[in-house]
């Protein structure tokens, strides 16, 4: 375990759990809807259309919904520019923004909180601490469990030439609801390919040179709740799982706070880029190739396939051109802090585009 990175973090500033707390939106809202134009508005999976999730949230008639399809595609940045932009257009300043969804979703509402106070395109802000004005009030609700947006400091996005988020302290919800009802029905491939991305940043963290006693507080837990939901007696999805895997979710993305991601990380994003690939899914691919990474974790993610009868194809790199594949290893290349702590500081040394090239053919 090495010494971190020095980072003074923002987590979210409130957190309510629990089944049913959905209930207190309306009261967690009450207050904040005096703030700048005085109307809220709600980012939704479009999976809740038409759907009794929708009728359970305090809207009031001067509010605005947005579903935003997240099935094909990884939010991209001109997507929150035009939100941003019928947003303002429609009703000024929101006093709140409200995410509903798996982690697309809830990145949509975190970068567009963001961008509705910061000037210029999203793609300008795709880094390190680039947007200084504080965005609207925030909250997040997670209906599926695994990505960790709930928590984490970056909204992922893809750009024009590259898929990075928009990292900084006013990027984290404000507060977060997570009620375990509400992921009661996911489909069962969702449910695995996102918890997944739990298991999989819980092993990418704690193998890497920044891991450190703040991000083991965290990640050796969501480990052992892991594998409670996905491979011990008891497995699979159902209430006490949903509430583990929820937890599991949130340390996950509070492990890697202080810590970070590595090499599956780096290979999903040049996968999301290049052909759209859903992350949870990406990663999976990506992470069934890995041994000589993540060694045992691997061996245990396979046995959860097979386990859980999740259909995993083999062989897509049959189907890819030698220039797709190059640009997915630029790609993943491009994404150094990964590589350094996967690698260690000397990462350019271990690892080159013509390697990566290798890792995308194994899959």
């Amino acid at each position: 375990m090495q010494t971190s990175r020095l980072k003074n973090i923002r987590n979210n500033d409130r957190l309510i759990y629990g089944r049913g707390c959905l209930s207190m939106l309306g009261d967690i809202i009450k207050d904040k809807r005096e703030l700048n134009n005085k109307y809220v508005v709600y980012v939704i999976d479009d999976y809740f259309i038409n759907k009794p999730l929708v009728a359970k949230l305090p809207i009031e008639s001067n509010d605005q919904i947005h579903y935003v399809d997240v099935n094909q595609y990884e939010p991209k940045t001109e997507q929150i520019d035009n939100l941003r932009d019928t947003i303002l257009q429609k009703s000024g300043l929101p006093a709140i923004i409200v995410g509903i969804g798996g982690g697309s979703a809830m990145d949509i509402a975190k970068a567009t909180s963001v961008m509705l106070t910061n000037p210029g395109p999203s793609s300008d802000y795709q880094g390190l601490n680039l947007a200084k004005i504080p965005g609207v009030y925030s909250i997040g609700i997670p209906t599926v469990s695994g990505t960790g947006a709930e928590c984490s400091t970056t909204a992922v996005l893809t750009g024009p030439i590259k898929k990075l988020g928009i990292k900084c302290d006013y990027t984290p919800f404000n507060q977060i609801v997570l009620d375990p009802d509400l992921i009661a029905t996911v489909p069962k491939n969702q449910w695995f390919y996102t918890g997944m991305d739990t298991f999989i940043h819980d092993m990418e963290s704690s193998s890497g040179m920044f891991y450190n006693t703040f991000s083991a507080a965290y990640g050796d837990q969501s480990i052992e709740l892991c594998y409670d939901v996905f491979l011990r007696e008891g497995c699979g999805q159902n209430e006490i799982n949903d509430e583990k895997l929820m937890v599991a979710s949130l340390f996950g993305g509070l492990s890697l706070t202080y810590s970070e991601v590595g090499v599956c990380h780096a290979l999903s994003y040049g996968l999301s880029y290049v052909f759209g690939t859903r992350h949870g899914y990406a990663n999976c691919l990506a992470f069934n190739h890995l041994e000589e990474y993540y060694g045992n974790a691997v061996s245990d993610f396979k046995k959860m396939v097979e386990l859980h009868d999740i259909d995993l194809p083999q062989n897509q790199s049959e189907n890819w051109t030698e220039d797709e594949i190059h640009r997915m290893a630029e790609i993943s290349y491009n994404l150094p802090h990964m590589w350094h702590h996967a690698l260690g500081p000397d990462w350019e040394n271990k690892i080159s585009i013509p390697q990566i090239m290798d890792l995308f053919r194994r899959m």
